[in-house]
């Protein structure tokens, strides 16, 4: 029987506020344990909870830009379990009334617009962290965590392979960096994902029993913990077994995924409207001041630089893969307009040393205006091609100007025709075989004498005179 996969995704992102949700505690991360923590995050009895204002401003950028529907009245609940990182009990979180509903995303999947339902986006405090490594006789709780201010966005099932939710996941977090609600730094946990996923006959209508996978925090383990999954349901099923509905964890080193525990319901959770806190009231103009705070989107602005700037859609990709770099490749625009020989440094020499040094292109220490500055300068054959890699390198480690470097270095392009005929020169009498076999007509090899007289200048030679002058040379010697 061939089966199909229905996937759902939550995702937990750390709202970017410098304060907790219902509190002034702040939200930095790897300071001492329970260092960052009072009475309204811990719960205290007698303590009372306030809403942070800019929590709300930024999920309801959120949601907006997820083309969701703002409710004009939604409300806070008490989710009530018991973990040792969660003292208190429950966690403030939003239930049936919650802040954006009936969104979309659109992905790319294979060539082609898909497009995500979102069921809802909703804010919430976080829990602590439970801490096991390294201690043989127990465990430690550290609290700083506890009333971090999350927004949590839940997809429709809409999601049909593993790369589908990796496509679903990459957007969103680009969605999420542009709008600078969320720093996504999945290794310190700011970005979060669970997975719902169950197997279906292909054609039937009815979703099958589902599982959920908790906290995969890196797009390598959600493709990899969803791929286990459902390879290990379509086995169960083909045996004759049944799915049980529970929660799983996904062991990225044995890549496998096990059984944590059964999965809640949400009768379980004994959801009732928080006490502590009134219903939060949004009327029309705070909505509009919010979307009109909307930056341009990632979709957007793909769309607009191939088109405006007629780059092949890869290029377009690239280059808003962080609105950092989509804002370096405009400003580089201003100086030097030629979109593709921008795109091409941008995409190869740049991208790759910051790689190399795993940075980020706000760190990089080649400015756009210099950048333009070393492409003038190989457009006007001050330098050749393979001149600029070592100037664009020297740039790169020292931050200095094109022009600075050189003149410092000598590494002006040499276009003077007798000098360029005396190195061919040499170059045709130390190698006379070579030389031969282009008079024969293995042109082939001219490349090789090409090299040879450019090593010989040092890489400063004109390339096309010193192809010119070869041929001309050799042309006579016939």
């Amino acid at each position: 029987m061939q089966y199909e996969a229905v996937i759902g995704l939550e995702v937990h992102a750390q709202i970017l506020t410098k304060s907790k949700i219902f509190c002034h505690c702040s939200t930095k991360f790897g300071e001492e344990p329970n260092s960052l923590t009072c009475p309204v995050c811990l719960g205290m009895p007698g303590v009372l909870p306030v809403l942070n204002r800019e929590v709300v401003n930024l999920s309801m950028k959120t949601a907006i830009a997820l083309n969701c529907t703002i409710a004009r009245f939604c409300r806070f609940a008490r989710k009530n379990y018991f973990y040792p990182d969660l003292p208190k009990g429950y966690q403030i979180s939003q239930y049936d009334e919650p802040l954006g509903l009936n969104g979309y995303l659109e992905v790319e999947v294979n060539g082609k617009p898909k497009k995500i339902g979102i069921t809802r986006v909703h804010m919430e405090e976080d829990a602590g962290k439970n801490i096991h490594e390294n201690i043989p006789d127990g465990s430690y709780v550290d609290l700083n965590r506890t009333g971090v201010p999350l927004m949590e966005i839940v997809s429709e099932p809409d999601i049909r392979s593993p790369e589908e939710a990796k496509e679903y996941l990459a957007e969103l977090k680009k969605i999420l960096m542009y709008l600078e609600v969320c720093d996504c730094n999945m290794e310190e946990g700011s970005l979060r994902c669970d997975a719902n996923v169950s197997l279906r006959p292909v054609g039937q209508k009815k979703f099958g029993t589902k599982t959920e996978l908790k906290n995969m925090n890196s797009f390598r383990n959600l493709q990899k913990a969803l791929e286990y999954e459902i390879i290990r349901q379509r086995e169960v099923l083909e045996d004759g077994g049944i799915i049980v509905q529970e929660t799983r964890l996904w062991d990225p080193k044995r890549e496998a995924t096990s059984s944590m525990r059964s999965k809640e319901e949400a009768h379980d959770y004994r959801y009732f409207p928080c006490p502590d806190l009134v219903p939060l009231e949004i009327n029309d103009e705070w909505v509009e001041r919010i979307r009109k705070t909307l930056p341009e989107l990632p979709a957007d602005k793909r769309k607009r630089f191939a088109e405006d700037y007629k780059i092949p859609s890869y290029d377009a990709q690239v280059l808003t893969s962080s609105r950092a770099l989509a804002d370096y490749y405009e400003e580089c625009l201003r100086f030097y307009p030629d979109s593709k020989k921008v795109s091409n440094w941008i995409m190869g020499d740049l991208l790759r040393e910051l790689k190399g040094d795993e940075e980020r292109i706000e760190k990089c220490p080649v400015s756009p205006k210099h950048l333009a500055g070393m492409l003038k300068l190989l457009d006007d054959g001050v330098i050749s091609g393979k001149i600029a890699k070592t100037v664009f390198e020297e740039m790169y480690k020292t931050g200095k100007e094109a022009s600075e470097i050189v003149k410092e270095k000598g590494l002006v392009q040499v276009t003077d025709t007798s000098e360029i005929e005396k190195i061919v020169d040499k170059v045709i009498e130390e190698n006379p075989k070579q030389a031969q076999d282009i008079l024969n007509g293995k042109d082939k090899v001219m490349g090789f004498l090409v090299g040879q007289v450019m090593k010989e200048s040092k890489g400063k030679a004109n390339p096309q005179m010193v192809n010119e002058i070869l041929k001309k040379k050799l042309q006579v010697k016939k």
